[in-house]
């Protein structure tokens, strides 16, 4: 299949030709090949635009999508099933139906083609110069720009950086069991699994910008959000992605990783991601800190595969922008690598892969459990106070009102750091507030894990929050399980409420 870009310059050959005004003959449509319409491709008289659409045994569902706001004289689309060779359109007849855009600018029909068929037809009437369009078929079920449900992921940011993701884009390999006769666990320092194989993963492009350059007002279609982005100078220049790879986070399966630069600080952002060019997910928001943020980001750590959050780590000589596995300083990862050995080789004790000790867990789940708790503590996460943005600072907003405070521990200068290991690596050293683990990262750890190991986590009641997040995802007393406000550790808006999940 051609590159969408080279299908779109192609589809532009085929509707400058002559026949787009006064057209007999259709141009054909081919399955997950989407064309635009321009101002200059819609008909000002009856005789619309006229596409064939190729028969199919499968059902075939039509899909519209808004590339800008629609005029006070949009375009009307009618398709038709019929064997007759209609031509469909307003005035209607057998087999002949208006696909109805919809307010997020999207509009979808299926059709189901007779055996005897040998395509259907799809016309387009009015329109004017401001309209765009994207129209395409796809066989099956799920139009062509369907909204992708899930959402966008947002790691964590600095003044001018930030660690994002894409919804998950292929399903996370099964959690490897002990088993006969290689009654082991994975070691401290595994290295990370292999990535998806070419092609199977899906494929998604971010696109960002702040709130001020107005992407929420657009039609919600990927091809609106794009242009938006991209036909915007200001919008375009407004970020950049400094790396991507794919990386397997957790247990949600691999996602795209995006750490980009370019940001303004205390400055709300909007963030898409654009799957296979047609299918939009998002908007998800996130806001920048504070020119004075001291800490550093931190990611790409196959030993601590979750982390990807400030941490109060000194900057990190050019060209380096984050600490990565091969830039923490050993000072934090040896230690973190010698608790999480010491702890398997007290698990492999309990017959892993022989003896269950539970009928919900076993020694490969508390092993990871414990690893996300164990790099939760041992790589405290930075946060910020809300702060009103600079007098002049363009495109600054205030951040979405977070629905409870979050757990933010102010760390003064010169006080004992949560980790000891951070004595002396001179990050922070101006004082620092710490977003505190949630408290169902220590207690997901305590469920997994057997007994005779004497894992505990402080109770709710009895001074938990002095250390931990508590009510944020559960209930503030434990008992109602994402019972909390507002039922998770970060919401759409881009509002961390404590560190973990």
């Amino acid at each position: 299949m051609l590159p969408h870009t080279l299908w779109a310059l192609v589809a532009s050959f085929l509707l400058d030709a002559p026949l787009t005004r006064a057209q007999t003959s259709s141009l054909p449509l081919t399955f997950n090949t989407p064309v635009t319409l321009t101002g200059k491709n819609f008909s000002t008289t009856s005789t619309p635009v006229l596409f064939a659409l190729p028969p199919s045994s499968s059902p075939i569902t039509i899909s519209l999508a808004l590339c800008a706001a629609a005029s006070s004289s949009p375009p009307r689309v009618f398709v038709s099933n019929s064997t007759a060779q209609v031509v469909p359109g307003p005035s209607g007849g057998e087999d002949v139906f208006e696909v109805v855009l919809g307010s997020l600018g999207l509009g979808n029909f299926t059709l189901w083609m007779p055996q005897d068929s040998t395509g259907g037809a799809l016309a387009v009437y009015g329109g004017s110069a401001s309209d765009n369009l994207e129209l395409g078929a796809s066989e099956g079920l799920l139009p062509l720009h369907a909204p992708v449900d899930a959402l966008p992921l947002f790691g964590d940011s600095t003044a001018n950086e930030a660690l994002l993701f894409s919804p998950p884009t292929f399903p996370a390999p099964p959690l490897a069991q002990p088993a006969y006769p290689n009654y082991t666990l994975p070691p401290a320092d595994a290295p990370p699994p292999p990535p998806p194989p070419a092609g199977a993963a899906t494929n998604f492009t971010l696109f960002l910008a702040p709130l001020a350059a107005g992407l929420a007002a657009l039609p919600q279609t990927a091809c609106a959000v794009r242009a938006g982005v991209t036909g915007n100078a200001r919008a375009a220049a407004s970020a950049q992605v400094l790396e991507e790879q794919p990386w397997l986070r957790d247990a949600d399966g691999w996602r795209m990783e995006w750490l980009v630069g370019r940001l303004a600080p205390l400055t709300n952002y909007s963030m898409y991601a654009i799957q296979d060019g047609t299918r939009l997910s998002g908007p998800a928001y996130f806001s920048t800190k504070s020119a004075s943020f001291a800490c550093q980001l931190v990611h790409a750590l196959p030993f601590c595969p979750a982390t990807a959050h400030s941490v109060p780590l000194p900057q990190l000589p050019a060209p380096d922008i984050a600490y990565n596995a091969s830039t923490l300083p050993p000072a934090l990862t040896a230690p973190l690598l010698g608790y999480l050995t010491n702890f398997t080789t007290s698990l492999l004790t309990a017959a892993c892969g022989r003896d269950a000790f539970s009928p919900l867990q076993t020694c490969a789940d508390c092993q990871a459990a414990y690893r996300r708790w164990l790099c939760a503590v041992s790589l405290p996460r930075c946060g910020e106070f809300p702060q009103a943005p600079p007098p002049g600072l363009a495109g600054a907003q205030q951040a979405q009102t977070p629905l409870a405070p979050p757990a933010l521990a102010p760390q003064a200068k010169g006080s004992a750091p949560r980790n000891a290991a951070f004595a002396g690596l001179k990050g922070g050293a101006g004082g620092y507030t710490a977003l505190l683990p949630c408290l169902e990262t220590c207690n997901e750890a305590d469920r997994a894990c057997p007994i005779f190991l004497g894992f505990r986590c402080p109770l709710p009641q009895f001074n938990a929050n002095a250390s931990y997040g508590v009510g944020f995802i559960d209930s503030a007393d434990g008992h109602v399980p994402g019972g909390g406000v507002p039922g998770a550790a970060q919401d759409r808006w881009g509002n961390v409420y404590c560190s973990g999940s």
